[in-house]
């Protein structure tokens, strides 16, 4: 379908809200949110995407430099004085969570309100639609360390964040040494000791359900570290090889190339939302189970009876991965969104 087929019910004068599904490998960056001085998921794709829709109050040259022209345009609102006297409108993404720094993310969700305009003048010679014109160009445009997946219109009540119904976060362990592969270091956190899966499993159950986290977490000001924990558990990824016997050349292959995750213990968890720091501080506190320095109780213990005293600090950010968000159907959004600005209590 052409652009000026799909971009019929948008007003050119108009905003649109486009959708933004997006991965990033988090070593190098200063978290998502946008902080003037450093590198940051934000600031480097609403850099791309001034330059693409032409905004202006950009300064300096390619977006792609590590530190050239990073976070140069002014955010204090949305909208702004253009050069000529022009309005112009600035790109703020709304994420579904801000990941810290040097933590991945494989599926971030975003929105971004454009004008339509100049989205359409993104297509240019292409016969695309305007969300695919511009998922293409930001593609080239940005650094290696991000991958846009997809851009498209966003459905009627869409709010990345407010509407997200759960978020999924993994973090990868490898616990022996005689596997440990240094190619995965930059999102998998290497231990010399074995782990006790049994034990970490029963600490992780007591995360499960609505609780206070505030002996893993920091609220954001004017907020709280209540919340809900759907699923939380430790697994060891099977070990499966590329290769089985018989399926290579001749008799069988000489070596069985390993999948890259085999044999890794990973923690998956599930929850509505979380707090800062509040998955790496509850990593970190299972490892201690499951190397032995600490009982189970200890971490029910601190489940029960919410307080940050130091013993619970967050895991190192390379193992974290956000996975995935999920949403429900168009027809719910808005209201999702509305429902989940009301601030939390254990009584909900």
């Amino acid at each position: 379908m052409g652009g000026e087929h799909a971009d019929a019910n948008h007003e050119p004068g108009s905003l649109t809200r486009l959708r933004i599904d997006l991965a990033y490998e988090g070593g190098a960056f200063h978290g998502w949110a946008r902080q003037n001085g450093l590198r940051t998921v934000q600031g480097k794709v609403e850099e791309a995407l001034s330059r693409l829709l032409r905004l202006p109050g950009l300064i300096g040259p390619g977006v792609a430099g590590e530190s050239r022209g990073v976070e140069a345009f002014p955010f204090s609102g949305e909208r702004g004085a253009a050069r000529r006297g022009e309005e112009a409108w600035r790109p703020r993404l709304v994420v579904a969570g801000r990941t810290d720094t040097g933590v991945h993310a494989l599926g971030q969700v975003c929105h971004v309100d454009l004008p339509q305009k100049a989205l359409s003048a993104v297509v240019g010679h292409m016969d695309v639609p305007a969300p695919v014109a511009l998922e293409r160009r930001l593609r080239h445009l940005l650094p290696d360390d991000i991958a846009i997946h997809s851009v498209g219109y966003a459905p009627s009540g869409f709010d990345a964040r407010f509407s997200a119904l759960e978020r999924t976060y993994i973090y990868r362990v490898c616990d022996d040494p005689a596997r440990l592969d240094p190619r995965l270091r930059g999102f998998v956190l290497a231990l010399d000791g074995r782990l006790d899966l049994e034990a970490m499993n029963q600490a992780a159950a007591a995360a499960i359900g609505l609780h206070d986290f505030g002996s893993f977490a920091t609220p954001n000001p004017g907020g709280t570290t209540i919340r809900e924990v759907k699923y939380a558990r430790w697994d060891r990824a099977p070990t499966h090889p590329l290769l089985c016997e018989g399926q290579g050349p001749g008799e069988g292959p000489a070596y069985l190339a390993p999948m890259a995750e085999s044999g890794l213990v990973c923690f998956t968890i599930v929850a509505d939302a979380f707090a800062h720091n509040m998955v790496r501080s509850l990593v970190n506190a299972c490892l201690k189970v499951g190397l032995g320095k600490r009982r189970v109780d200890w971490f029910q213990g601190k489940v029960a009876h919410p307080e940050r005293e130091g013993s619970t600090g967050p895991a190192p950010a390379c193992g974290l991965t956000l996975e995935h968000v999920a949403y429900p159907p168009d027809n719910q959004l808005a209201s999702r969104a509305r429902s989940i600005r009301a601030k939390r209590t254990l009584e909900d």
